[in-house]
């Protein structure tokens, strides 16, 4: 060793170049497929299915949870679980050709669910009687308020009014939006895991086997046990499961146990049929309501301020250069077109980025839009395609948690990873990063405790579009983080050299237009030359 030898000599002091911070980086570069870079054929269809198989989980949550309460059975669950497959697979089509262009998959939003469940619970619902004329009267009402919400980020995704309130973003302002967007969903992890804690807990940490300790210890082909991680563990952990079932384990167990543990009780196969295409307005035409559209539309723009932090993780575990304010904002704008469809189609629920498969993409290391497009095959494949489609939408709830708990937290670190732009020995930086995420955390956890207790949110008036309207954005965490981080960065700005410095706009200057670096025009432009017709998107 240099500096000592048998005699226990004093070591050399380290050069002054290991004393050196990390430097910064725009783009990660231990990742192995970036986005305009396909990984094999054999590989990219591994991987595609691993994307689907992971945005089923909510896919499947969230009509089981509604569709009881609007008077449908197994089989209105299984042709809405199909219809939002269909319209994901679709958007998700859509916006790695016209939208961002990134590898992000559009599906099933939470957001929408608690204004959902407003429209579901609306009093000129109560006297309907027969359950499928009061389902499909529901889906209707839930149509119209998606088709008007989807409005409004067509609107401010198009007409580049976002692209202007983005520009103002920077990465200090940045971090709290995209950490919460991951850590915000914490209530998704574990609580859910915990329901059938003897299958979660194998699932999550054989996750944590094959991604993080298997690598670790082997030379040689590692890769191939992070990237097909999530396939291997879910395969062992399922058949597990099915043989806990069918060996009598829950026989006498209770109905919540049943339901979260069982790999039969989900009643998605039997309901499902074996081919049938989605179609626009297959529950009847829509119908209108002014105040629950407006409740719709400010959930619309709550999803909108949440995807933009998804966006930008993705932009990270992409190995693509910060997405331009130009780029998000068409891709907002395809991201309502999305909710249009939704709307058309009768999903019964609105779309946005799936944080969890932007988690994917740093648990495989492969942003590949490609890979994306086959999951959007998959998607719609499985949609039509029924019974097959159920075998893995009948997947326990607690086997999806597990993943999530590595997924959240993978997007939550990536805008963690923001702050190497900033400056943190500034009391500005320190400030602004801890008040918006603890008031982001304290503020829904507010909101959320109120209205677990009463019953009904701190905003509690007559008119139940209202109440949604201020209760529901303030019970998100990302929303209430993202738009406090920024109202006080621009507010408490300066034009000065030095407060640049410490938000880290420098950083991002570059890119704000695709034009100005060859990398964000490669990652970004349109495809069949579009941009010479559409140069302000």
């Amino acid at each position: 060793m240099a500096g000592g030898g048998e005699g226990g000599g004093a070591a050399l002091p380290p050069k002054q170049d290991e004393l050196q911070p990390h430097p910064v980086k725009d783009q990660l570069t231990s990742i192995s497929y970036c986005a305009t870079s396909p990984p094999p054929w054999p590989e990219a269809i591994l991987l595609g299915f691993q994307h689907y198989l992971v945005m089923l989980g909510t896919t499947v949550l969230i009509p089981t949870s509604l569709v009881p309460q609007m008077g449908g059975g197994n089989e209105e669950k299984a042709k809405m679980i199909q219809t939002l497959l269909f319209v994901s697979g679709l958007n998700t089509l859509l916006q790695s050709f016209f939208g961002t262009r990134l590898p992000a998959v559009i599906g099933a939003s939470y957001s929408y669910v608690p204004t959902t469940l407003s429209i579901i619970l609306a009093a000129r619902y109560n006297d309907i009687l027969d359950p499928q004329e009061k389902f499909e009267r529901i889906m209707r009402g839930i149509q119209g308020a998606l088709i008007v919400a989807s409005l409004l980020q067509i609107v401010v995704g198009f007409s580049g009014l976002w692209r202007n309130v983005v520009r103002l973003l920077s990465p200090l302002s940045a971090v709290p939006l995209v950490a919460l967007a991951g850590f915000g969903l914490y209530e998704l992890g574990f609580p859910l895991l915990a329901k059938c804690i003897e299958i979660g807990l194998p699932e999550i940490i054989l996750l944590l086997i094959f991604s993080q300790y298997i690598p670790h210890l082997m030379r040689g082909e590692r890769d191939v046990f992070h990237r097909f991680a999530v396939i291997s563990s879910v395969i062992i952990v399922w058949i597990y499961a099915y043989l806990l079932t069918i060996g009598g384990t829950y026989k006498h167990a209770g109905t919540n146990t049943q339901t979260s543990c069982r790999t039969d009780r989900s009643g998605i196969i039997s309901g499902t049929p074996w081919i049938r295409v989605s179609y626009p307005f297959q529950w009847g035409a829509p119908t209108f309501h002014a105040g629950e559209a407006f409740a719709m539309m400010a959930i619309s723009f709550v999803s909108l301020v949440e995807s933009t932090g998804t966006y930008i993780a993705v932009s990270r575990f992409a190995s693509a250069t910060p997405p331009p304010p130009s780029v998000l904002s068409r891709g907002i704008g395809w991201q309502g077109v999305g909710v249009l469809l939704c709307g058309l189609f009768g999903a019964g629920n609105g779309a946005s980025v799936s944080v969890e498969n932007a988690g994917l993409l740093a648990l495989t290391r492969v942003g590949s839009r490609r890979v994306v497009q086959i999951s959007a095959g998959f998607m719609i494949f499985f949609s039509i395609l029924g019974k097959f489609g159920a075998v893995f939408a009948s997947i326990p709830a607690p086997i999806f948690a597990a993943l999530y708990c590595l997924f959240f937290a993978y997007v939550g670190a990536g805008g963690l990873s923001l702050l190497q732009f900033c400056n943190l020995n500034s009391f500005r930086t320190k400030f602004i990063l801890g008040f918006s995420v603890f008031m982001g955390l304290s503020i829904p956890q507010y909101f959320n405790e109120y209205t677990a207790i009463n019953k009904y949110g701190p905003v509690h008036t007559k008119a139940r579009w209202f109440n949604d309207m201020i209760n529901v954005p303030f019970s998100s965490e990302a929303f209430v983080s993202g738009m406090l981080a920024f109202f006080l960065d621009v507010t408490l700005s300066s034009k000065d050299i030095a407060t640049r410095k410490d938000r880290g706009v420098f950083w991002w200057d570059r890119f704000m237009s695709f034009k100005s670096d060859t990398r964000s025009e490669e990652f970004y432009s349109l495809p069949f030359n579009l941009n010479k017709y559409f140069p302000s998107l």
